[in-house]
């Protein structure tokens, strides 16, 4: 039986490992590491066929994990700039150590063909697969498009990720009064700053309210800073799901999964610090193109649809496993 034929069950109930969180570095990073070796017996007594795991700081001794079983590593960005926002012992520490759990992986999965082309990663020489974030499109359905007079469109982020760009629409929302700008997560750009009339703040919201927000959107726009970190590719979640709803997408970086589609729901837009003011009549211009009209889900589906996605990461575990078996 391939695993892409196999019977989903439901998920295991799972197990936490927790570690005292304290003021004191030192007592924090030794009860990280009591913490991480207890999870090392669970996974042990477990005795999976494969793991699988998200990129996170090196926690001693977690690179044990590779004999336990085949180690499959995901990356998700660029993380020797993305840790200097931790500072920088953690920063220089990610560097440092890095490699332990990478150099005894059996294979990486990337979210992007430029994670995969990075010096810092395809120096492990490690066998990759390009699997982008994508989404269960059979559990959402599409908003109808909404009737407005003036432009709506809405961005969704969180605080304190530099590559949102969310200080970037301030800008769109001055320069173009008639743009009505929604950004959901915020709440607030800045201390005492005072925002224009057209720019609304919905600070975090759970999903049933923030999808009403989206319903009276024309379209959405996705991070407008990846080169703040030195990244011109991604996939993010935030903009499947604004497709899946049926919003129009503006895409400032590359899309992983949606280069190659042409299609007139979608607008591209260079990475660069300057992109809001260089483009943002086209931005202003597309909003309002697509007043009353929604995504083509028919077009999407092969790109972002988690059926069509998670097949080939289940593809690539059973290329993982078999290369084992051979050796």
């Amino acid at each position: 039986m391939h695993l892409e034929d196999a019977p989903v069950s439901g998920l295991l109930s799972g197990k936490k490992f927790f570690y005292p969180s304290q003021s004191r570095l030192a007592a924090s990073q030794l009860g990280r590491v009591r913490a991480a070796e207890v999870l090392l017996n669970a996974v042990k007594g477990y005795q999976p066929d494969i793991i699988y795991l998200r990129y996170g700081i090196y926690v001693y001794p977690i690179h044990k994990l590779a004999k336990i079983a085949p180690l499959v590593e995901e990356l998700t960005t660029n993380d020797l700039v993305q840790h200097k926002g931790l500072g920088l012992i953690y920063s220089l520490y990610n560097r440092l150590t890095r490699g332990l759990l990478l150099k005894n992986t059996s294979g990486l999965v990337c979210l992007s063909d430029e994670l995969k082309n990075a010096p810092y990663n395809a120096k492990f020489r490690k066998k990759t697969a390009i699997v982008g974030d994508s989404i269960d499109l059979d559990n959402i359905e599409p908003l109808p498009a909404p009737h407005n007079t003036e432009a709506h469109i809405a961005f969704i982020g969180s605080p304190g990720s530099l590559w949102q760009g969310v200080d970037k629409l301030l800008q769109l929302a001055q320069n173009f009064p008639d743009l009505h700008i929604h950004i959901i997560g915020y709440s607030q750009l800045g201390e005492n700053r005072k925002l224009p009339k057209n720019l609304y703040l919905h600070g975090y919201l759970e999903k049933d309210e923030y999808t009403k927000i989206l319903a009276a959107m024309d379209c959405a726009i996705g991070s407008l800073a990846l080169h703040r970190i030195q990244l011109e590719e991604s996939s993010p979640l935030k903009t499947r799901e604004c497709l899946a709803l049926g919003i129009p997408m503006v895409l400032p970086y590359k899309d992983t999964d949606l280069d190659s589609l042409d299609a007139e729901f979608l607008l591209r837009i260079p990475n660069r610090e300057d992109n809001i003011l260089t483009h943002g009549k086209l931005i202003h211009d597309f909003a309002y193109a697509m007043r009353g009209k929604r995504v083509n889900r028919a077009l999407i589906t092969p790109y972002i649809d988690s059926q069509h996605k998670e097949q080939k990461r289940l593809i690539f575990f059973e290329k993982i496993l078999a290369q084992k078996k051979q050796i």
